[in-house]
């Protein structure tokens, strides 16, 4: 009895420091000394255990059925002894016999120790974890802890949290004991339990690092409209001022580049652009593909298709494509670049940031000599297959679902080309 009021003293105390909740660990205590018990004596018993808050007091009860011949003495007991101990049973019936705490055994006692001390780290764990429920997407400084199966393990405070592989810069290599901010994307439930996902990857978490540097993002002067990222590279982030007056590019960079520079600091050698966003859609088509200078924007459906002088094709498309592709994901549209001499690259506002080398250049593929991706995803949601679209006038072509002019003009001069 000494020892289960101690370890109720002990329970109370860790309760009060930890800010537990002291009902959830005396009901694992219940658990664990029903564990126990029937690793000890009856594997298959059916058990209740009691426990006493106040004074610690254990009460063990085990139910059995009543029967004429005991085939299990875990769970059964004979007629006569049944009613040696209570009158009036009968087969069938269920007693309940009150076991002594002193048949407990001293291994009993240990295996219900341990039991009770996985119960307390579960119940610090989720404990934790409440605390972080209302702090998704907020950023915190993490020290890298472990590498575990491609994720990296980073303790935040007293929990721990899971960088995904998926969710880590590519050129990042995270150092044992090294600090880094992280974005909390969210908690999810794995085979361990509920876990804390952070994130270093995502365009929230540039946005994040901005609203920390830019007093004017924090109180809503100037509003991050959208942000596109491929990680580790480059990013764009299109911002707009909501208070006549305030410069949001101007607030963003800060005075002399002070503010940029410190978010760039964070991320390496990841290099961005800030634009200004336009409610009008050709405008931010235009602004998206900064610093290339452009002609014209002709929007039709999802798809922009963009002119530009022949000395800015190049940084229209950018290196593997990658301005275009960013602009793509800025404006959620596809993009359609074309230069005095016709089509020249296509992007597609899709994620690829999964995408090997070789899916990026057929979403950026030259479509002056094949078909592209894109046109050809048209026609086989129109149910037509190249070979008929080539034998079908542009009129034909404008009248298939989801195929508008602009989009016919370009498959009739893709087929075109490779007749």
């Amino acid at each position: 009895m000494a020892m289960v009021s101690e370890m109720l003293a002990a329970i109370n105390q860790l309760a009060a420091e930890r800010g537990l909740d002291q009902e959830k660990i005396l009901e694992a205590l219940e658990a664990a000394v029903a564990a126990a018990y029937r690793k000890e004596y009856a594997d298959n018993a059916d058990i209740d255990v009691e426990l006493d808050a106040e004074n610690g007091a254990f009460r063990i009860i085990v139910k059995k059925v009543v029967v004429d011949k005991v085939t299990d003495e875990d769970i059964q007991i004979s007629l006569k002894e049944a009613q040696n101990i209570q009158e009036g049973l009968e087969v069938g019936d269920t007693i309940e016999i009150e076991q002594q705490i002193e048949d407990f055994g001293r291994i009993a006692s240990q295996t219900a120790k341990q039991v009770i001390m996985q119960k307390i780290r579960e119940a610090e764990k989720e404990a934790i974890l409440e605390e972080f429920s209302d702090k998704i997407g907020e950023v915190f400084t993490a020290m890298m802890h472990r590498m575990q199966g491609g994720s990296a393990i980073f303790e935040i405070g007293k929990a721990m949290a899971v960088m995904p592989q998926i969710e880590q810069v590519h050129n990042e290599f995270y150092r044992i004991g090294d600090r880094y901010k992280v974005y909390l994307k969210g908690i999810e439930d794995t085979p361990r339990g509920k876990t804390l996902i952070v994130s270093r990857s995502c365009p929230e978490f540039l946005e994040a690092l901005f609203r920390m540097e830019v007093p004017e993002i924090e109180s809503g002067v100037v509003e991050v409209k959208a942000c596109a990222r491929e990680a580790g590279l480059r990013s764009k982030m299109a911002v707009v001022s909501h208070q006549e007056g305030v410069d949001p590019i101007g607030a963003c960079v800060g005075q002399r580049g002070a503010r940029i520079a410190n978010v760039m600091s964070e991320l390496g050698e990841e290099k961005i652009d800030i634009i200004e966003w336009r409610e009008d859609l050709e405008e931010f088509v235009e602004k998206a593909l900064s610093p290339a200078q452009v002609i014209s924007v002709d929007i039709e459906g999802d798809i922009a298709v963009v002119k530009v002088e022949e000395d800015q094709l190049s940084l229209a498309i950018g290196r593997e494509g990658q301005n275009a592709r960013l602009a793509a994901k800025l404006t959620s549209l596809r993009i359609d670049i074309q230069g005095p001499n016709g089509p020249q690259a296509q992007a597609q506002p899709e994620d690829d940031s999964d995408s090997s080398s070789d899916e990026q250049e057929n979403e950026v593929a030259a479509t002056d000599a094949k078909l592209s991706t894109t046109l050809a995803n048209k026609l086989k949601k129109a149910g037509i297959s190249e070979e008929d679209a080539s034998n079908m006038t542009l009129e034909q072509l404008i009248e298939l679902d989801g195929i508008g002019k602009v989009t016919a003009e370009k498959i009739r001069e893709a087929l075109s080309s490779n007749s």
